[in-house]
């Protein structure tokens, strides 16, 4: 308790970056903490030291560049706990089929990736980091840290010690199963009364359904996105419904890498992670952030790159944060579709809002949709309408998105039209999805 109240205090005098007079102050204090970091990592680590060999650690932007991949190919040689891929595997699907994640090996915390990717990967956090976790979290996202009272209702796939260590002092924490069926998890909810709600967006913009049909009776201080791409469709959903903003929390099985603030603005968590950003598309400010992870020693995450698409502001946020402002989380890599162009047939990439755009612009009534390509021939779009209205039609979707293909100079995919169906559980939503591999 101690350890986390020191980490709180300290986030909370550094909170978005005004403990640096400015940006250059910071990136020098990330230089020295990044250097002496990889010099113990070098130590610990037989994969990094055999990978970066002669390369001296003030030139660490050389390293070589891994992924979920490489490092799950390398992960009894990578990770500093003497802990192998078969153990952490075995202990964490243990903890998923019993539903009891409390159990650790040697102390680490040992959890699942979602797998969206059909990569499914393990993390490994120390006690010490799992302290320097909560602190952290605790500071940029709950209101009030561990001095005000809060009851925190969380929703995930999975639950973690990670995640039980919030429970802190005067706040209270209650996992809630996204397995569950939903009248189970609404009856809790009325029962717990939580105030600060942290759930994928999918099942918020469903407790903002059951709000409006009156099977639930609350209203939360702050709503946390997390899981999930917050879509601007569900994003309106929900603040319309409980009058208020979302607030986001970019976190994933790499490390805890940005959160919102009081404007609402995502950040990058520069205080902890340095961030490349490898351009996808530089007039649009889109970008795959490579991360180096300068707090995690059990599972050193090093020059990694993810699979995500990011958007940087075009603007600095109105907070006076030193630390990068983001747009939006687009997506994943993953799910850019690509077209064939009309003149050679070669593969242009369409971005995800770029088809989301083209949907919503279709008409204000849609309430959810999902746009899958099965191949660059096939584009299956699923949605439905407000109740009571009926003048969507999927003609104005195909005019929308064909004038979208001929702005980008693509060959029009066959377009088909199915209900709309999706239930939170195992399964990420993902409104835009390439169901193919290039």
């Amino acid at each position: 308790m101690r350890r986390i109240r020191q980490i709180i205090t300290h986030y909370v005098l550094t909170r978005w970056g005004r403990r640096w007079k400015n940006r250059a102050a910071l990136e020098q204090w990330q230089e020295k903490r990044i250097r002496g970091h990889i010099d113990k990592v070098r130590q610990r680590s037989e994969f990094y030291r055999e990978l970066w060999g002669e390369i001296p650690s003030r030139d660490w932007r050389s390293f070589p560049i891994i992924d979920k991949s490489r490092m799950m190919e390398n992960f009894d040689q990578l990770n500093t706990a003497g802990i192998t891929k078969e153990q952490a595997f075995a202990e964490a699907y243990a903890a998923e089929n019993s539903r009891n994640f409390k159990p650790t090996l040697h102390g680490v915390t040992v959890g699942l990736s979602s797998g969206t990717s059909g990569n499914r990967g393990i993390f490994l956090v120390g006690e010490e980091e799992q302290a320097a976790w909560t602190g952290t979290v605790l500071a940029k996202l709950l209101p009030g840290g561990l001095w005000q009272r809060a009851r925190i209702a969380f929703f995930l796939r999975a639950n973690s010690n990670l995640y039980e260590s919030v429970k802190q002092g005067r706040l209270q924490f209650r996992y809630f199963d996204l397995l569950e069926p939903l009248p189970q998890l609404l009856a809790r909810m009325n029962e717990y009364q939580p105030d600060i709600w942290i759930a994928p967006p999918s099942m918020l913009r469903m407790l903002a359904e059951a709000h409006q049909s009156g099977t639930l009776n609350l209203r939360p201080r702050r709503m946390i996105a997390v899981a999930e791409v917050l879509d601007p469709l569900d994003r309106q959903q929900i603040e319309q419904t409980f009058g208020q903003k979302v607030h986001q929390a970019y976190q994933c099985t790499e490390g805890f890498l940005g959160a919102t603030c009081s404007h609402g603005t995502l950040h990058l968590n520069e205080d902890i992670v340095h961030i490349d950003k490898e351009p996808l598309d530089e007039a649009s400010r889109r970008f795959v952030p490579v991360i180096t992870d300068f707090s995690r020693t059990v599972q050193p995450i090093i020059r990694y790159r993810l699979n995500d698409i990011l958007t940087e502001a075009a603007e600095p946020c109105p907070c006076g944060s030193l630390f990068t402002a983001i747009e939006r989380i687009e997506g994943r890599c993953d799910d850019i579709l690509y077209l064939p162009h009309t003149a050679d047939g070669t593969r242009i990439p369409v971005f995800p809002d770029f088809i989301t755009r083209a949907v919503l612009a279709a008409s204000a009534d849609i309430e959810h949709y999902r746009a899958i390509q099965h191949s660059p021939e096939e584009l299956e779009i699923s949605y439905c309408t407000r109740t009571g209205t009926d003048n969507v039609t999927e003609q104005q979707i195909t005019r929308e998105l064909e004038r979208l293909f001929t702005r980008l100079s693509c060959t029009p995919p066959q377009l088909s039209f199915t209900a709309y169906s999706f239930v939170p559980g195992s399964r990420k939503l993902r409104r835009v999805e390439r169901g193919w591999k290039l």
